[in-house]
């Protein structure tokens, strides 16, 4: 099997990921990751042309409700609870 990622790679890959790898774990991961990139390149053997694209196994559908308006609170009843109001929005304490 022809190397599809090299170990410079591999280790390049690593440190941008900052993660610290020994020799043996990075012969490990040179080796799965070029399993991985051959089984993709067998799948690209494939003639999906006339397959339609799907972004799910399964069809799904939106089980939301529809949106309808409806009365809402009456604002003096709402800001009458607040603490602090300036007669449209909530007054809270900044916070940085």
């Amino acid at each position: 099997m022809r190397e599809k990622i090299t170990r410079d790679e591999v280790r390049h890959v690593a440190r941008l990921a900052r993660l610290e790898l020994t020799e043996q774990e990075e012969k490990l991961m040179t080796e799965q990751i070029n399993n991985i990139l051959s089984y993709m390149e067998k799948l690209n053997e494939l003639d999906t042309a006339n397959i339609p694209p799907t972004t799910h196994a399964i069809q799904l559908e939106n089980v939301f409700r529809a949106d309808q308006v409806e009365p809402s609170l009456d604002r003096e009843e709402v800001f009458s609870n607040a603490p602090q109001s300036d007669g449209s929005s909530f007054v809270v304490p900044k916070v940085f």
